[in-house]
């Protein structure tokens, strides 16, 4: 039995997502329990609780031995303004758990990856029950939590180099940071969503000023993109590789990760279909 706590560092969940996910995982997954932290529903703000009451309920769930992955309930914002202090108190019991969430947890996942705190995996998260299609989102999740893998991103099983996913926004802010890993050698995946497409390329402008010895730069989905005043005149994939080109960072075409319920998992470090070989 693989015991996963779910804790909020951003934004709260509802008690019918959290109970519909509860249900799912008992119906479909029973080799996995999950636990919801309170912290999960309570409202401080725009925030799940305050900051001390967020990085108490992830430092709680990281150094508990009892549970064997950490899983973020939702993105939103707020997990950046308590990274570094809820980090600093995890103990030797948060170094063998995986660490799952994508969005705002890319903050954590940054930071835990730059500290070689446990494993770190780009995947959908508890909240996105509520997409349509969301039921299989989560399921991918939890399958992946029993040993499944047909969930990973399809390049993964031929990818030589370590590899890392992030949200755009969230990457672009990381940047700079003490949380921000070194991605020297690595393909980089990004994605965004709810961005002009001029807001797109300034935070490329930035990102890849930043990322100077990757191994390359694959771009995810980007959706619901705003109609602007007037068009912009490029695609987000025009946009991509055209800082990539800037920077002399290879440019590898699309990857099936995204803000929706298609958004695939992606393990941070070495793919793990070459693990070992």
């Amino acid at each position: 039995m693989k015991r996963i706590a779910v804790c909020a560092p951003s934004t709260s969940i509802v008690r019918a997502d959290a109970d519909r996910v509860l249900a799912l995982a008992a119906a479909e997954f029973p080799g996995i329990e999950l636990v919801i932290h309170e912290q999960c529903f309570a409202v401080a703000g725009h925030f799940a609780g305050s900051d001390a009451m967020r990085a108490d309920a992830l430092a709680e769930c990281a150094n508990d031995p009892a549970f064997d992955a950490v899983w973020f309930a939702r993105g939103g914002y707020g997990a950046c303004r308590i990274a570094e202090a809820a980090l600093a108190r995890f103990t030797h019991a948060a170094q063998g758990k995986t660490f799952i969430g994508y969005s705002d947890g890319g903050y954590l996942l940054g930071g835990l990856y730059r500290e070689r705190i446990g494993r770190q995996v780009h995947a959908p998260m508890l909240a996105d029950i509520r997409r349509e299609g969301g039921e299989d989102a989560v399921r991918r999740t939890l399958a992946y939590l029993t040993g499944g893998r047909s969930g990973l991103e399809p390049s993964l099983a031929a990818e030589r180099h370590p590899v890392a996913a992030f949200n755009l926004m969230t990457l672009a802010m990381l940047c700079g940071t003490r949380l921000m890993p070194g991605l020297a050698g690595h393909v980089v995946m990004v994605e965004e969503v709810s961005e002009y497409l001029y807001a797109v390329d300034r935070l490329f402008f930035h990102v890849t000023a930043h990322l100077g010895g990757i191994a390359g730069l694959r771009l995810g989905r980007v959706s619901d993109v705003p109609e602007n005043d007037r068009p912009f005149g490029a695609t987000a994939v025009e946009i991509a590789r055209y800082w990539c080109e800037r920077h002399a960072i290879p440019f590898l075409g699309e990857a099936d990760i995204g803000h929706d319920a298609a958004n695939r998992i992606v393990p941070f470090g070495l793919a793990e279909a070459h693990q070992g070989q």
